[in-house]
């Protein structure tokens, strides 16, 4: 073999193992991944009979839909065996208004600090920026003690017009700490992809006599869908799955979020455990999130890397 042929050999040789590494590897990992998933998957459709007697990675035998419906209709969380139906849908009506409200201050931080510049905007950057790093855990207190007010408020209104206007509720309560933790990294994904935009554009609009929110309206936002996209999964998926704030903030009982709800659902002890209904309750927590993957899952790595290079 001559020297130009082994030159050649040698990094197509060299290529094809990494390939089958790398490949290996990544089989490897999905497995490790995606086995739990199936696993809470298969169980949730098996009786309670078939999976004391059977093998936890089978498929079932005989696939029943009766752990799904006992777990929306008729599992006990806590002391209340009425499903987890009613924290279904108070997780949605406390992620929907976080998820819009924290997206679009997000994207006005990101157009204010990229296109109307002040004397101090990076250091209001580098503070949000900042912001992004402080622990769940110790903003536990402060966060108790601004909501205590807000508690305080509500009664005063409901006493002086009869109505508290949401505020004290376990509700308004999530939406404020979501909104207020998650607007540091909605800066950060607005502000790095408006940093690439052409300023020219914007300029142009204010010689034409276009107002603030004109230029925000009519320019920015058409073209930002790849940011809000993935600032929406982003925070969707954040709010959705937290736990810590809500055990902490959203009390007992009827006002709980899904995930507290789920908590309750597996330690709630009525006898024998019912494993298939537990994880058809973990599965039907996880649908909102799977469904937002999939459905604007592509568009996440795209938008995510609209903004790294400027030019």
């Amino acid at each position: 073999m001559s020297a130009a042929t082994r030159d050649v050999a040698g990094p197509v040789g060299s290529n094809w193992v990494s390939r089958v590494v790398i490949y290996g590897l990544l089989l490897i990992f999905a497995f490790v991944y995606l086995v739990p998933l199936f696993v809470m998957l298969t169980t949730s459709f098996k009786t309670m009979d078939e999976i004391q007697g059977g093998n936890m990675l089978a498929l079932p035998s005989s696939p029943t839909v009766q752990p799904w419906l006992k777990a929306w209709n008729e599992t006990c969380v806590g002391l209340t065996c009425a499903g987890i139906k009613g924290y279904f849908w108070n997780s949605l009506k406390m992620v929907v208004p976080a998820v819009a409200i924290s997206t679009i201050l997000g994207a006005l931080n990101g157009y204010v600090l990229t296109k109307w510049r002040f004397p101090g905007h990076k250091i209001v950057f580098a503070m949000m920026l900042f912001a992004c790093f402080i622990p769940f855990q110790s903003v536990l207190l402060p966060m108790a003690t601004v909501l205590g007010k807000f508690g305080g408020i509500g009664s005063f209104l409901q006493s002086a017009i009869g109505t508290s206007l949401g505020f004290g509720s376990s509700t308004f309560n999530l939406v404020f700490v979501h909104v207020v933790y998650g607007l540091g990294f909605t800066t950060l994904f607005f502000r790095n992809y408006y940093e690439a935009f052409p300023n020219e554009l914007v300029r142009a609009a204010m010689v034409d006599g276009a107002s603030f929110f004109q230029i925000f309206r009519r320019i920015l936002l058409p073209n930002s869908i790849p940011i809000f996209v993935v600032t929406v999964i982003y925070q969707f998926t954040n709010i959705w799955n937290d736990f810590l704030f809500a055990s902490a903030f959203a009390g007992t009982g009827d006002v709980m979020p899904m995930t507290a709800a789920l908590n309750n659902v597996v330690n709630t002890t009525t006898g024998a455990v019912e494993y298939n209904v537990n994880m058809a309750a973990a599965m039907i927590a996880a649908l909102p999130t799977l469904f937002v993957y999939i459905v604007a899952g592509r568009y996440f790595v795209r938008g995510l890397m609209a903004g790294a290079v400027k030019g």
